[in-house]
């Protein structure tokens, strides 16, 4: 039926263009990156970048050109557990709200820290999300803040073999910061002022005095270093790696592959931050907005391992005998909580420390996409909801119905020349019959009955067109924003980030299988009771419509509920969700609207005559 091409058309297309972004795109991708990820478990237990070693990549970048010193080679070190290389070397604890960890006095980096708000898995009793570990473990990374010297001066400065002395005594903590003091012997003294809010951001003022005999310049500088690639998702809307946004160079991102290729880039930037990110964690430097930074992004390697750096240099400081000179540096390292971070958005943002640190785009921290006018309201929209009904489940069903809404004049005219269409079937069913071989002459007189109507035969495919943005604008959403992570709906749905736990192919859990690990096509295999349920809402929707007459396109729409089925099971659970929802409200608006304009609603009639025929 040509009133329904361009709808089966539209619903085709993007079917087509799913399922071959997954074959072709996703499945790949996870196989490499599974296959990248066991290559570097294998080489890391051989070697691993020795603890302190000097020089190495970790260490601080040079003056001038901010070049990395040659690693030095080093003899493959075992390695060791996290809980050992901790007790290898003098701490001090770090107790928050949301961070346990503690800062490593050899060296005086921030390199144990748990997000003790986050759990590997939605069981509560899992453990903490690790973010930091020291040099020697299976995956190190840390951040390190201090003083370069400038060429010519000999004078000693801290580096990773440096033993600071905590003044005082105690944890740090949002309300007592830490004070560490090393003495280099020659007239130097160095102090550091480590402070910590109640989210994730460290406040570190480094201090030199100098009572010796003759000035020294010297170069502050903090870096963020992380050795080995970690496991990352693979899939081309999320950006994990390397990440700043640096002046009038902009947003700057480069995945771990990338850097390697490149292995160093260097920006020269003011009101700029940088950092690595992953999914839902990130640690990032926040230097001062009018700081002129001399900014890098490497990939080096030590034995078989790369290390990966961001890092920066400030301005010169000469200080005079006598004298006291300071540098000031900020750390984000947490959770890539939107209200944390802050959202920019036109009267409905999220403030967080992009707005109270003035911060230039550090909402972009989070990706949020090329498409961010759609993917940022819509989750301003659940996270409003969310705070009234503490569920981002029913804030689905909330914002769908205001979507429902917002586009209700578009669709109702689309459903209005939809049900006008039907009522002209019997027309195009006498052209048919009067002109039976001239498809010429049936096209001419099926466009003047149209003109005639006043009826747009491409207002099918608004519903559809519609549909489309807000269901990528939502899987994106639920794909990135950590507030969809674990986050459960009712029943058996803990989690509306991952697929519905329950599988058709294993009788939702009597037998001990999972179906989805089937190579290739185990994917399209997840399908559980919301799957389930979205497809026989879909099914229902397109039995509102009459039966086609063409047997080409009854099997496109007997068999179109049934492929998306298996083609949508495995996304998030949100999103069925959404979509099962979304094609109810449709068939009510639907049946409406043709009852309005005076056109059969044959809903119960062509389900009578689906079953009569299977009867039979």
């Amino acid at each position: 039926m040509t009133d329904n091409r361009n709808t089966i058309l539209a619903v085709i297309l993007s079917g087509l263009v799913l399922i071959a972004w997954q074959y072709f795109y996703n499945v790949p991708q996870m196989e490499k990156q599974r296959a990248q990820q066991q290559a570097q478990s294998e080489l890391q237990k051989g070697s691993t970048p020795q603890p302190g070693a000097s020089p190495t990549p970790g260490s601080a970048p040079q003056p001038g050109a901010a070049q990395p010193s040659t690693p030095a080679a080093s003899p493959p070190q075992a390695v060791v557990s996290r809980e050992t290389a901790i007790a290898a070397s003098p701490r001090v604890k770090i107790e928050t709200p949301r961070i346990a960890g503690s800062i490593s006095l050899k060296g005086g980096r921030i390199d144990d820290i748990a997000l003790v708000q986050y759990r590997e898995t939605v069981d509560p009793k899992s453990p903490p999300i690790v973010l930091y570990s020291p040099s020697g473990t299976a995956e190190p990374y840390y951040a390190e803040f201090g003083w370069v010297a400038a060429t010519g001066v000999t004078a000693k400065m801290p580096d990773a073999q440096t033993v600071w002395q905590q003044e005082g005594s105690g944890s740090l903590t949002p309300s007592t910061p830490v004070v560490l003091k090393w003495d280099n012997g020659d007239g130097l003294t160095f102090r550091r002022t480590i402070a910590v809010d109640d989210h994730y951001l460290f406040t570190i003022k480094d201090e030199v005095s100098n009572v010796g005999n003759a000035p020294v310049t010297l170069y502050p500088f903090a870096l963020i270093s992380r050795h080995g690639a970690p496991h990352v998702s693979g899939y081309y809307i999320l950006h994990e790696g390397l990440i700043g946004y640096l002046g009038e160079h902009r947003l700057q991102e480069y995945a771990y592959s990338k850097i390697d290729e490149a292995k160093q880039v260097n920006f020269k930037a003011t009101n700029g931050w940088l950092g690595i990110t992953d999914k839902y964690w990130a640690s990032a430097l926040l230097p001062d907005t009018n700081a002129q930074l001399q900014a890098r992004f490497s990939s080096n390697p030590v034995g078989k391992v790369h290390t990966y750096q961001t890092d920066y240099l400030l301005d010169p400081v000469t200080v005079a005998i006598g004298g006291t000179a300071t540098a000031n540096a900020r750390l984000f390292a947490g959770a890539k909580e939107a209200g944390v971070v802050g959202i920019n958005f036109p009267l409905a943002g999220l403030g967080g420390y992009n707005k109270a640190l003035g911060l230039n785009q550090f909402d972009l921290l989070i990706d949020w996409g090329w498409f961010y006018f759609l993917t940022k309201p819509m989750f301003l929209g659940l996270d409003f909801f969310f705070r009234f009904f503490g569920n981002f489940g029913v804030s689905i069903l909330l914002v769908t119905v205001i979507v429902k809404l917002l586009f209700f004049p578009l669709a109702n005219k689309s459903y209005a020349s939809m049900a006008k269409m039907k009522s002209i079937q019997p027309q195009l069913l006498a052209l048919k019959e009067r002109y039976p071989d001239d498809k010429v002459k049936q096209q001419q007189e099926m466009m003047e009955i149209y003109r005639k109507e006043k009826i747009n035969p491409v207002a099918g495919c608004l519903p559809v067109l519609i549909q489309i943005p807000v269901f990528f604008a939502l899987y994106k959403v639920l794909f990135v924003t950590i507030e969809m992570r674990h986050a459960p709906f009712f029943g058996w749905i803990k989690d509306l980030s991952a697929p519905d736990p329950t599988n058709l192919f294993n009788l939702f859990g009597l037998i001990p299988f999972d179906p989805t690990t089937i190579p290739v096509f185990g994917y399209y295999l997840a399908l559980g009771i919301w799957p389930i349920i979205m497809g026989i809402t879909m099914w229902i929707q397109m039995k509102l419509n009459p039966t086609p007459p063409d047997p080409t396109q009854q099997i496109i729409f007997n068999w179109m509920p049934l492929i998306f089925t298996f083609m949508l099971a495995g996304f998030p659970a949100g999103l069925v969700i959404y979509w099962a929802w979304n094609n109810l409200l449709s068939v009510i608006q639907q049946g409406y609207i043709m009852r309005r304009n005076g056109v059969k609603v044959e809903l119960l009639d062509n389900l009578k005559a689906t079953f009569a025929r299977k009867a039979t």
